[in-house]
């Protein structure tokens, strides 16, 4: 079988992510905050006891995982044979894949006895929070990411392929067991990847509808352009890309069992909202309107918005100022409250 890292296409005219060098954690963490672009880190956590069991072998790689699960269902995604492990959607726009939930040594098992053959179902543990589905996994495989408040998640599964996507936090994933190769996008590019529907997504985000191994250009004729700007690499077990937040990224494992953990954080409070769910609500509320309401709306966000924040407040007494004034727990809990009072209506 071809090696799939050696792929050829639209990979082989790709630009390499830019690769640092970092000689401790005070290294790693300037790095991360100086960062406005995706960077490799080459052996990053390659002492992990995770990442040598990877080298001895899956199976060896597995054992060391269920060892340290907690008797709880974890949820898992089975593709269709012959799909190439590509997570997407069929032919109807439904998802080409079915989620159920079992006991990790089970789910190893169904892997275990399929892991070597050719045209073999995906099996996907996408996102496990590590530390409610797991003991010790995490301390036992450290790494010292400063004083960010983060979310430490495990993906596991066989040969895949996700579509290329964004996420709001930024994300450190640091690949332990097999290979992955992560090909890139800047923030700006999403009107030449084809976004398809916003909520009806395989995993909560608006994806790429390109197929990455064989684009369609006469359908999608702007992914040349996305293609040309892009940044590709195959990272090894131990390697970690940095992804800053809502880049966009299409992600493959490569060889038959594969298991990503990644590092997410926010630059702002928790607390605040999620702007997907703006941009859901403004295209209920605004996007059918008349043209000249939608201008009015458009010239409002600009004010309240995108705006000098000063300008809608400026002339309101401090004490008065409400949610115009800068944001805290308290002043985004009552926006949000009046959000779902007026929703429910």
């Amino acid at each position: 079988m071809a090696d799939p890292a050696a792929s050829p296409g639209i990979f082989a005219q790709m630009a390499a992510v830019p690769e640092r060098s970092v000689a401790d954690a005070a290294a790693l963490d300037a790095a991360l905050r100086d960062a406005t672009a995706p960077f490799v880190v080459r052996g990053l956590v390659r002492d992990w006891p995770l990442v040598q069991a990877g080298q001895q072998s899956a199976r060896a790689a597995r054992d060391y995982i269920a060892a340290r699960a907690k008797d709880v269902a974890f949820t898992v995604s089975v593709g269709q044979p012959g799909s190439g492990g590509r997570l997407f959607y069929d032919d109807t726009m439904a998802m080409n894949f079915r989620v159920g939930r079992g006991k990790l040594h089970d789910i190893f098992r169904h892997i275990a006895s399929v892991e070597d053959q050719r045209d073999a179902p995906p099996i996907y543990l996408a996102s496990i929070d590590m530390k409610a589905f797991f003991s010790g996994l995490t301390s036992d495989n450290p790494l010292a990411l400063g004083d960010r408040d983060l979310l430490k998640s495990i993906w596991i599964g066989t040969r895949t392929r996700i579509a290329a996507h964004n996420d709001f936090p930024h994300n450190l994933a640091c690949v332990a067991v097999g290979r992955r190769r992560f090909t890139l996008f800047s923030r700006e590019q999403f009107r030449n990847l084809y976004l398809g529907p916003i909520d009806n997504t395989p995993a909560g985000r608006a994806v790429s509808m390109v197929d990455f191994h064989n684009p369609d250009l006469a359908a999608h004729p702007r992914f040349a352009q996305a293609a040309e700007a892009a940044q590709t690499v195959v990272l090894e077990p131990g390697d970690a890309l940095y992804i800053p937040s809502l880049w966009w990224h299409h992600v493959e494992g490569l060889d038959p069992f594969n298991v990503l953990v990644n590092y997410w954080w926010r630059e702002t409070p928790r607390w605040l909202g999620q702007p997907q769910n703006a941009l859901n609500h403004a295209i209920m509320s605004i996007r059918e309107l008349p043209a000249d309401e939608r201008a009015y709306w458009r010239d409002m966000f600009d004010y309240y918005v995108f705006g000098d924040p000063d300008l809608p407040r400026a002339h309101i007494p401090a004490q008065a100022q409400s949610v115009l004034g800068p944001l805290d727990p308290e002043t985004a809990g009552r926006i949000r409250g009046f959000l779902l009072r007026q929703l429910s209506k």
